[in-house]
């Protein structure tokens, strides 16, 4: 995002439909965003170890759900490691731009707080930096949708921009917008993930790269006992 703000939580009520934003970027987000593993030796390590840690337990006709999978970069890479791959996004926009991108990976819009899904469809989740467009109230219910689809023993890891309160944006990659962003401490974030059913494995806190947005990034891996 850019030309933020920081706020307090909004009234849910007045939250930002990030559809209509992300609709609109969809195409300048996939061609910005789309290589910025390249960049981010952390996020790529990270992904390396749960790829490595999922591939002996997840079954080959379970996938890995990405969760607000944007433009499909986070799933083709575990992809690229050997995970079968299923990535979910609100934004059709988005799903337009991952299945051009990566067409021989599975794309459909859903809502991460009402997963299209039965329980235990899913041998592992990821959710990076998508979970930060729900409102801090209905966080807790996108993880018991998370904890719901993920197989016993799965591995959820999740990502998001720490601070306080929320940020809010009217400008992005070039277009007018409006979007909010939930931020999280990283003992909220843990907590969260907690009181959802999981138990953490681990749980991380980096500064920003230099061609990041200045906030802080969380990172925490738990699993479905």
């Amino acid at each position: 995002m850019s030309e933020h703000q920081r706020g307090a939580d909004p009234d849910p009520s007045r939250w930002a439909d990030p559809v209509a934003t992300y609709d609109l970027v969809a195409p300048n987000y996939a061609a910005k965003f789309l290589d910025e593993l390249s960049h981010k030796p952390f996020d790529r390590q990270l992904l390396d170890r749960f790829a490595d840690w999922a591939s002996g337990r997840v079954d080959g006709d379970i996938p890995v759900g990405d969760l607000g999978s944007g433009p499909g970069h986070i799933g083709a890479y575990l992809a690229g490691r050997g995970l079968p791959v299923e990535g979910i996004d609100l934004s059709a926009g988005m799903v337009a731009q991952a299945r051009r991108c990566f067409p021989d990976l599975r794309f459909s819009t859903g809502d991460m707080t009402a997963l299209d899904r039965p329980d235990g469809a899913f041998g592992g989740l990821v959710c990076f930096y998508a979970l930060i467009h729900v409102p801090r109230q209905r966080v807790p219910v996108a993880l018991a949708e998370m904890h719901r689809t993920l197989v016993e023993g799965g591995g959820l890891l999740v990502s998001a921009h720490g601070g306080q309160g929320t940020l809010h944006a009217e400008e992005m990659l070039e277009h007018a917008v409006s979007l909010d962003a939930t931020l999280f401490s990283l003992d909220e974030l843990s907590g969260l993930v907690q009181g959802a059913g999981f138990e953490i494995r681990e749980a991380h806190e980096r500064p920003p790269y230099e061609e990041e947005l200045a906030t802080p990034r969380l990172y925490v891996w738990a699993t479905r006992p």
